[in-house]
């Protein structure tokens, strides 16, 4: 019977709730054993019924003790401490050492009962140990202590229970506050982690393209130059033939490397599938997906670099624009591809901008599209909305 705040799962009982518990047994057993033996000692008149009320109060309290409804529903603690209330008022009734038995009942009340009601009972209940002592105090001698012992014990007992409560609810917060933390830290670890695999993945995509398969390239187009070069008959074509054919396999097996390492959001479907599951995904403001021109097949490195600027102009919309709509547009032109990202937010003067956070700031988005040899715009103005836009060139070249 620990003093803790009831919960609608309860917890194990810590260490301190067990040594609480097992006090308040002891306690109340000790004053039922100490009331029956001073009967029997004292030849009390009613010495009998002295000692088969402690009995009986002591099978009511022990029933409760054990019955694990008195633990669970408020209603069966309310019954029990009725019962506990009369098998008491019979002790009171027939030996004026009964109304030390109120002490451990205060704490029962404080515990099973709601805070108003507990506070209600321990008054009736300090009122009757009152009424039993002065019912046998010999010849009606009034005495102050009388009075004040009861009602300081019950004031006692009030202060202890809802002091207790308060360190108890402060642990939990604290409890629960360190636990949040251990989740965060784990999930941040597990957050920078697949932030560091889906960065290394995108470095080594664009390394093997950018060196590897431009390589292979340029000794495609240098080896088909000689074979146009050489007259037909020449022994050497066969040579540059087979090592074209190596050329255009390794080629091959280099541009497989870099779908291998294409983003997640890229794996399963076009960029524009992507950009439209972004949209469909993103919270707070409606934001539509367009698509405008002749779709056709980017290189790995463009579609992670527009996915990427588009998933960060939209948190920027989510996080700051305060927009009650936003919309991207991807456009395929000749001799270019375009990204737009556009909301009717609050705006801003992109004068002032800050550096941004992490890999959502406006430099970073920049730095990407110039890596490839685009253009990277920001058009807003304070009220006005934003528009983001990002250009990359669609060479030849740019196209293997």
């Amino acid at each position: 019977m620990a003093h803790t705040p009831r919960h609608p799962a309860p917890r194990p009982l810590t260490p301190v709730s067990r040594v609480l518990r097992l006090c308040l047994h002891a306690l109340l057993c000790g004053l039922l054993a100490l009331a029956a033996g001073r009967a029997v000692t004292d030849s009390a008149p009613h010495a009998g019924w002295v000692v088969a009320a402690c009995a009986v109060l002591a099978a009511v309290y022990a029933a409760g003790v054990l019955a694990p409804s008195v633990r669970r529903s408020p209603r069966a603690g309310a019954v029990w401490l009725a019962g506990l209330g009369a098998a008491w008022a019979g002790l009171l009734v027939v030996s004026p050492d009964g109304l030390w038995i109120a002490f451990p009942l205060y704490f029962l009340e404080l515990h099973l009962l709601r805070l108003r009601w507990a506070v209600t009972a321990v008054a009736v209940t300090a009122c009757a140990a009152i009424g039993g002592f002065l019912a046998h105090a010999p010849g009606g001698a009034v005495s102050p202590g009388a009075f004040l012992g009861p009602l300081l014990g019950g004031a006692v007992a009030v202060a202890t229970v809802l002091g207790y409560q308060a360190v108890y609810r402060e642990s939990e917060r604290r409890r629960e506050l360190i636990e949040e933390l251990i989740a965060t830290r784990a999930e941040l670890a597990a957050a920078e982690r697949d932030a560091g695999i889906l960065a290394e993945r995108e470095r080594l995509a664009r390394e093997i393209h950018d060196t590897l398969a431009q390589g292979l390239s340029s000794i495609q187009l240098l080896l088909r130059a000689a074979e146009r070069s050489l007259p037909q008959d020449a022994p050497a074509l066969e040579h540059i033939g087979r090592a074209r054919e190596a050329a255009q396999e390794n080629l091959a097996e280099a541009r497989r490397f870099v779908r291998a390492l294409t983003p997640p959001d890229l794996e399963h479907g076009s960029l524009a599938a992507a950009l439209e599951r972004l949209c469909t995904a993103a919270p707070g403001p409606r934001v539509r997906f367009c698509l405008s021109g002749a779709p056709r097949v980017l290189p790995t490195p463009y579609e992670v670099a527009l996915l990427r600027i588009a998933q960060s102009a939209l948190a920027n919309v989510v996080r700051h624009a305060r927009a009650d709509r936003a919309e991207i547009t991807l456009t395929f032109m000749d001799a270019s591809v375009t990204l737009d990202v556009v909301d009717d937010g609050t705006g801003f003067d992109p004068a002032c901008a800050p550096s941004g956070e992490g890999g959502f700031g406006l430099p970073a988005m920049r730095s990407r599209a110039e890596t490839l040899g685009g253009l990277f715009t920001v058009e807003s103005s304070p009220g006005q909305g934003t528009a983001v836009a990002v250009t990359l060139p669609l060479s030849l070249e740019a196209s293997r």
